[in-house]
């Protein structure tokens, strides 16, 4: 029996050796193979019945230190995160251009200062006005092209979340085949749990550079794996997401108003869940930093538009003084009655007046007369103004234009034309309706909904009708911001307010919303939105912005909308709700007309003469030009437009503010992506020592295993003898 027993123990040892020269070769093997960890098995004595019956070796195993695998999945997540942020604005930084660089936005806006100034000391030449022509063209279409790039980039960022949507649902489809075949091979007690194992630990490695992830592990072997935040990506079954990806948007297009859409599992949004990985990155450029920057430029245009117009529009050209002025703001039109008063919108004039004068060719004064006080109009409809003025142009002790007309245009633009292309027009604003008196921009206060309320008060009446603007846009009030606030702002008002809508598809006053004192900026939102009179015509949304939240409401045709209050302790007035300049780096531009005839820029306004009590036109007089070069020289409030909180300075400083608050993300997202990525290789490098492969090691390992079994080889042949000798002899 003990020769018996000798040739079993020394046969178990062999298969022992000849297994873990197995799983030596295997390691060998893959050395190089990416995930893949040393595999042991431990070996032990086998007794029956108090009978040593030679040793056994258990399955293979892993040598993996999991505390150094979760810090790898943290550290991929956040790495893959600074990265993709990294990849775009990097993008955007090219856009812009360097702070200091000649090809920035901040040095076209330095160059058009220039031309305005060079413009300014000589008005009489034809290479300073094509010149001014020329860069202001330059900048306009440098917006509207990073407008147009920015947008771009968050097309392509919500195309690529889509793209790792699909490839994170692919991923928890593998694992779970993984986890199904571990817990098979648990069960039935195969060899190759463990390689499987490196295979599952190498799908997790893969997911977390796309968004962040925990796991845990249960008795059978599979794992459990969530988001950070607690949301199962996979339990059983996979739990795969879902989104559907945009190619483009527009400066309105947001999540915050539905317009881009959300990441979901299992029916639930969960876009803000997400803490880390490719997704997150993803997310933080699409939503924040490149629409941040979107609201930028549109602050840069608005401004440059705003304050630009402003001063072209108390002047006029000469010797091209228009016939014809055409305004930009829209009106709506009174579809309940218009052949009663198509226009019946209150418009009042304060401190000033506003003179209107016929010029000939020749720059000389043909007729001249006041609203306030040579025609009698303080306040009325707007159709009643311009009734007003058709009458003063084409009666015989007015103007003596015949075929002068005043209307408004199929869009509802105000046109002034004299019918006669040997006369034009020129509109100035005095501190008085006498002649002569100093130039002063008048008050428009302007009643939007026709309900005898005035709504709202401008400079100047010029400026305020568009009737001679430098840079144009679509014309269209069709978005209006609040000021920032807080999610939880107190609306500050002690009584109901109703706000009343109009816009130039339903007419005035189409719906109403009624807001209490004790509603919240989301209240006023769902007010908006369940309204049936706004249904696919109105969209309200709060759309995040620095460390608050706008309220936003946009005319979903994109056409002109009024709001008024109708009742109430000037809610509208407390939120700092105002046409919004969201897409205006999309659509600034130079006025038509200016870029065929750069002659037709503003230089001046009419000089009036004490001696013949007169105005006449000077080609040289340049008081308006003057005044529009040192708009850059002035420093203007600037409203908080993500992450530029609301400042003063100039157009400049603050295009370079921006240029180089983007310079500045760029530069802390390359360190922290490069400061994870070296964090990753000291973990990668920390965890091969430990599981890793190492070739001397093995080499060890088997020339021990190889002696072990030509030991046991010559027990086995010895016993084997002996036996043979013995069974020989009987």
């Amino acid at each position: 029996m003990s020769l018996i027993s000798g040739l079993s123990t020394s046969l178990t040892g062999m298969k022992a050796a000849q297994s873990q020269l197995d799983l030596v070769s295997r390691n060998i093997a893959n050395v190089d193979t990416v995930g893949y960890t040393r595999k042991t098995a431990a070996q032990s004595n086998v007794i029956s019945n108090g009978t040593p019956l030679g040793v056994s070796v258990s399955q293979s195993q892993r040598l993996v230190d999991e505390g150094l695998l979760k810090s790898y999945l943290a550290t991929s997540s956040l790495g893959a995160n600074q990265s993709a942020k990294y990849n775009y604005l990097s993008k955007a930084e090219t856009l812009l251009g360097t702070p200091q660089g000649n090809n920035s936005i901040a040095a076209n806006v330095s160059s058009l200062q220039s031309a305005f100034a060079t413009f300014a000391n000589d008005v009489t030449s034809s290479a300073s006005k094509y010149n001014l022509l020329n860069q202001a063209m330059s900048i306009t279409e440098r917006l509207n092209q990073l407008s147009l790039e920015l947008q771009s980039l968050r097309g392509q960022a919500d195309t690529q979340i889509a793209a790792d949507v699909e490839n994170i649902n692919t991923l928890l489809d593998k694992i779970d085949n993984y986890n199904d075949e571990i817990v098979k091979y648990n069960i039935l007690g195969y060899d190759g749990r463990a390689d499987l194992e490196d295979q599952r630990d190498q799908a997790l490695r893969e997911l977390s550079q796309y968004i962040d992830i925990s796991y845990f592990k249960r008795e059978s072997g599979a794992i459990v794996v969530q988001t950070t935040s607690g949301i199962t990506l996979l339990d059983n079954d996979p739990h795969k997401l879902s989104h559907n990806g945009v190619a483009q948007t527009n400066p309105t297009t947001t999540y915050a108003n539905g317009g881009i859409g959300g990441i979901y599992v299992d029916n639930k949004d969960i876009t803000q869940s997400i803490k880390g990985g490719e997704l997150k990155g993803l997310i933080d450029i699409r939503d924040e930093t490149l629409s941040s920057l979107q609201t930028q430029l549109d602050e840069l245009s608005a401004a440059l538009k705003t304050q630009i117009n402003q001063v072209h529009n108390q002047g006029t050209a000469f010797p091209n003084t228009p016939d014809v002025l055409t305004g930009t703001k829209t009106f709506i039109q009174n579809k309940d009655n218009p052949a009663l008063d198509a226009y019946p919108q209150r418009i009042a004039f304060e401190n000033g007046d506003v003179r209107l004068s016929i010029f000939d060719e020749e720059g000389k004064q043909v007729a001249t007369t006041t609203l306030v006080g040579g025609l009698g109009f303080s306040n009325g409809s707007v159709s009643e103004m311009m009734q007003e003025i058709q009458d003063w142009l084409v009666s015989p002790t007015g103007a003596n234009l015949p075929q002068a007309k005043v209307y408004m245009t199929q869009e509802g633009k105000l046109v002034m034309d004299t019918g006669n292309s040997e006369y034009g027009l020129s509109i100035l604003d005095e501190a008085s309706s006498t002649a002569g008196s100093d130039k002063k921009n008048v008050t428009v206060r302007f009643d939007n909904n026709a309900d005898g309320i005035y709504d709202s008060s401008t400079e100047g009446f010029s400026n305020f009708f568009g009737m001679n603007d430098f840079f144009v846009d679509d014309g269209y009030d069709s978005t209006y911001d609040s000021k920032v606030l807080p999610l939880n702002a107190n609306l500050g008002i002690n009584d109901i307010s109703i706000i009343s809508f109009s816009n130039d598809v339903n007419g005035l006053n189409f719906g109403t919303i009624t807001v209490t004192p004790n509603d919240s900026l989301s209240d006023i939102v769902n007010s908006i939105n369940t309204n049936p009179a706004f249904k696919g015509t109105i969209r309200a949304s709060l759309v995040p912005n620095g460390n608050g939240y706008m309220l936003r409401i946009e005319d979903l045709s994109g056409g002109q909308l009024e709001m008024a209050e109708l009742q109430g302790d000037n809610l509208l007035g407390r939120l700092g709700i105002s046409p919004s300049s969201a897409g205006m780096s999309m659509d600034i531009d130079v006025r038509n007309d200016l870029k065929t005839n750069p002659d037709k820029i503003s230089a001046s306004t009419p000089i009036y003469s004490s001696t013949t009590g007169t105005y006449s036109l000077n080609a040289a007089a340049n008081d308006v030009a003057v005044s529009m070069s040192k708009v850059f020289d002035t420093s203007y409030n600037f409203k908080q437009s993500g992450t530029i909180a609301q400042t003063q300075t100039t157009l400049a400083n603050y295009a370079s503010t921006f240029v180089g608050n983007i310079a500045s993300q760029t530069s802390n997202a390359k360190a922290a992506y490069e400061y994870q990525a070296e964090l990753g290789t000291s973990i990668a490098t920390k965890e091969a020592t430990l599981s890793g492969v190492d070739l001397d090691e093995e080499l060890g390992q088997m020339i021990i295993f190889q002696q072990t079994y030509a030991a046991c080889a010559q027990a086995f042949t010895a016993s084997k003898e002996i036996l043979d000798m013995l069974l020989n002899i009987v």
